[in-house]
């Protein structure tokens, strides 16, 4: 056997376009920028092809084989359930240098949050089909990734998960990425409920490339500088290594509006929060693969990266402590983060007939916080004194997972291809671990902004799991095909759960299938969600997050944390008319029980009290009633419904080149189908969360597009339209000021965003490209003024295109 090697190379939702979108849309020269793009077809070479070819070319149509979805590897358009491919040249056209922001670049289906506020501003998560970045399993070559240690906070979309940090895995080292739009837990386990994330590393055995990308916003920040190199070299006569590296620095951008009100807290200096945080990132990974003989491969790939990251926080005004801070200060959290996972394994095709693989992976994410440029106004009040730079504490996170994979095609008579059996065995080991910081950052009120975690919230704990699954797939028919899947696990702290996959398809001709699955799904309660607990002050308001298994949250009536549950429904059409057009349509209902949000929310004394038992003290000056404390329960089951339609078409221009045109579109609705009460008989969720789950991200999103080529040039355009998002605002000023009841309901309208970028090879080794993101430097819409807070005019929680506007870059490539 030898190496296998991958193969690379609302009524009105279209109304109004955009009126700049029509002429780049149509007439655009654009990138084929979605996953779905170049998965059945991709650019080929003959000589007619060339600029001054008279003759027409041939088109060899590569039908990339994939193996996300399924236990045996099938071609894309062969698939029984949806699968989306990104190839590592469309991840390069982006001018993304970072995996997260060029997936969603490229996909209609992803989504992420415009900014995380406090410690999620410092780490990098998606989502996929509206649901949480929890609830997407993210796997490297078919492994189990390990999630961030950092628990997103603030409200929003997001709040309450941890997810897996894409941007701590090297851009250079992907070879391509397989989106699985299908829940997959009988398949894989925990948190695919909405999908599976599959990031291929490259196996080259030859050559590599150096690259340099610098850019910046049209306003002159975020200055971004990224270097990343590629080599890769063979083992003998039967291995390869491949070795990747990345450095990327990223400046502060600021976004807050100084002309905005800012009362109480107005002094010379000004508020800087809302923008990206800045950032130095150094990434290295590796992927390597042996044949010990013609049966038998040792395997094994890693990354480590590490980040320093800083974000601004809301200035305290210049007459908090005109002692040390005449003029005001901001105060900035910061991180200094080492993550690592390294995967050994060896897997062969001989035992007694068997396929079989056997494999360890061990990984984890170590974050340390901290606070410069701040105070503990309690600790001077009562001492005279404080520092101004504090330890806050430290989160981590780690995962072992141990796997043994065995697959075997059996042929029965009756049936016309065999019976492809697959069973495996999986056990997984999960820590999470809270560092108290030091006494000062606590104490006497601790520090503004985020609190240092106290003694009370510092915690180590762990669980096991077990699990086990079977599949079988086969063809009933030469046309219809069928693949069965059930998977048990059981958890140490939250029980057993079964659960089990039907997926089919139908070839009715050779250019038209139906296809379609139904399947149940699982998510455990991340450690984070039953462990962490916090307290995050404002200027005028508290918030405190309390551990649900603690006593803290049990005092506000909180009760074990549950999995959730979910069933999931896909149908879908494969047309493959001619060789250069492929369209898939898909539709899909996701339900899930139990969803595990930030519920239960109480203000005044009660929540004062629960706070003490968490073994915080609240802030020096701020009134009760602003101080509100929540824990996250199983408070609502949803509904999402939804329809996914990619395109892709191959024109050939003659002696002009080619166009790969590309059409992706996503329509996604989620309706909140059940509402738990609390032990106070109230809902446990207030109407603003209810938003946030149901429409606080785009109903739709619409990417067209493609990519012209011709000779020596090209040239990618895509244009990006996401739909509709609406919250509820909290009140930041009046007598409703910090209410956990009273809100502003608020929408944000359709954005689009281009994006360009033309190339040039200057010689057959060196590529230089000058490209522009969001190339009309559009912005989200401003909030309602009462809604306005210190300078913070945009909606930076459910907005869908970022607070940034445009980016410039310019990328230069050389191959060796």
């Amino acid at each position: 056997m030898r190496r296998e090697r991958s193969i690379k190379h609302d009524k009105h939702l279209f109304a109004g376009f955009h009126k700049k979108a029509i002429p780049f849309a149509v007439f655009s020269l654009a990138y084929a920028g979605t996953a779905w793009s170049q998965s059945t077809n991709t650019a080929t070479t003959s000589a007619s092809s060339q600029p001054d070819g008279n003759a027409q070319p041939t088109t060899q149509v590569q039908d990339r084989v994939v193996v996300t979805g399924t236990r045996t590897a099938t071609k894309v358009t062969k698939s029984l359930t949806p699968v989306d491919v990104i190839t590592s040249a469309q991840l390069q056209s982006t001018g993304q240098s970072d995996l997260r922001d060029a997936l969603v670049a490229l996909s209609p289906s992803i989504q992420r949050q415009a900014m995380g506020g406090a410690q999620a501003a410092l780490v990098d998560v998606l989502t996929l089909h509206g649901l949480t970045p929890d609830q997407v399993l993210v796997l490297v070559n078919g492994k189990r990734r390990h999630s961030t240690a950092t628990i997103s906070l603030n409200p929003g979309p997001q709040q309450g998960s941890t997810g897996v940090d894409l941007d701590l895995i090297p851009v250079s080292a992907v070879d391509h990425v397989e989106i699985l739009r299908d829940g997959a837990a009988a398949q894989y386990g925990s948190d695919a409920i909405a999908g599976v994330i599959n990031i291929i590393l490259k196996s080259d055995t030859k050559g590599g490339y150096i690259e340099s990308l610098t850019g910046q916003t049209y306003q002159g920040d975020g200055l971004r500088q990224t270097e990343s190199a590629h080599y890769g070299l063979a083992l003998g006569a039967g291995g390869f290594l491949d070795l990747s590296a990345e450095i990327s620095r990223q400046n502060h951008t600021d976004r807050t509006d100084p002309y905005a009100h800012t009362g109480s807290l107005a002094g010379s200096e000004s508020n800087r929060y809302i923008g990206d945080p800045s950032s130095t990132r150094e990434v290295v990974g590796f992927n390597a693969g042996y044949y010990l003989s013609d049966s038998v491969e040792l395997y094994g790939f890693g990354t480590y990266a590490h980040r320093d990251a800083a974000s601004y926080q809301t200035i305290r005004g210049a007459t908090v402590l005109p002692e040390i801070y005449p003029n005001g200060f901001s105060p900035q959290d910061l991180l200094n983060e080492n993550d690592f996972s390294i995967t050994a394994g060896a897997k062969g095709d001989a035992l007694f007939g068997w396929k079989w693989d056997l494999s360890t992976t061990y990984g984890g994410d170590y974050d340390s916080f901290s606070q410069a440029d701040s105070e503990n106004l309690g600790l001077y009040q009562a001492t005279g004194h404080t520092p101004t730079n504090f330890y806050i504490g430290s989160q981590q996170s780690t995962q072992w997972t141990n796997n043994l994979d065995f697959t075997r095609p059996f042929q029965l008579p009756v049936l016309p291809a065999p019976v492809n059996v697959s069973v495996g065995f999986e056990q997984r080991t999960e820590r999470y671990a809270v560092g108290a910081g030091e006494p000062y950052s606590y104490l006497y009120g601790g520090t503004p902004a985020l609190v240092g975690l106290s003694p009370a919230s510092a915690s180590d704990n762990s669980r096991n799991v077990l699990g086990t699954y079977i599949d079988l797939s086969t063809k009933l028919t030469q046309k219809w095909q069928i693949d069965l899947s059930g998977r048990f696990e059981h958890y140490s702290d939250v029980g057993d759960t079964t659960n089990g996959k039907i997926s089919t398809r139908y070839d009715f001709t050779p250019w038209i299938a139906v296809r379609g699955s139904v399947g149940t799904g699982f998510r455990a309660p991340s450690l984070a969600q039953e462990y962490y607990t916090t307290l995050s002050p404002t200027p005028t308001s508290a918030f405190a997050l309390l551990a649900a298994n603690s006593a803290a949250a049990r005092a506000l009536g909180a009760q074990p944390l549950k999995p959730e549950e979910s069933t999931s429904y896909n149908l879908g059409f494969v047309l493959t008319p001619t060789r250069d057009i492929n369209v898939t349509i898909d539709a899909y209902q996701i339900d899930i029980r139990n969803r595990i949000v930030e519920g239960g929310s109480q203000a005044g004394q009660n929540a004062i009290n629960a706070i003490a038992l968490a073994g915080f003290s609240t802030p020096l000056g701020i009134p009760a009633s602003a101080i509100s404390a929540s824990y996250f329960t199983n408070g609502a089951n949803t509904r999402t419904r939804g329809l996914d339609l990619t395109a892709t078409y191959h024109t050939w221009l003659g002696q002009y080149g080619t166009i790969d045109w590309d059409l992706g579109l996503n329509v996604n609705n989620t309706t909140l189908t059940h509402l738990a009460p609390g032990a106070n008989g109230q809902p446990l969720l207030n109407a603003q969360q209810i938003a946030y789950l149901t429409t606080g991200t785009p109903k739709n999103k619409i990417i067209l597009g493609g990519v012209w080529n011709y000779g020596k040039w090209g040239v990618s355009l895509h244009e990006t339209r996401y739909g509709t998002t609406s919250a509820e605002e909290s009140y930041r000023t009046g007598p409703n000021a910090g209410s956990v009841t009273v809100f502003i309901p608020f929408t944000n309208k359709a954005e689009y965003t281009t994006d360009i970028e033309a190339r040039y090879e200057v010689t057959r080794q060196f590529e230089v490209a000058l490209g522009a993101r969001n190339l009309f430097n559009e912005y989200p819409n401003k909030l309602p003024l009462a809604a306005q807070y210190a300078g913070a005019v945009y909606d930076t929680t459910t907005s869908a295109i970022g607070v940034d506007g445009g980016f410039y870059y310019l990328r230069a490539r050389y191959l060796f």
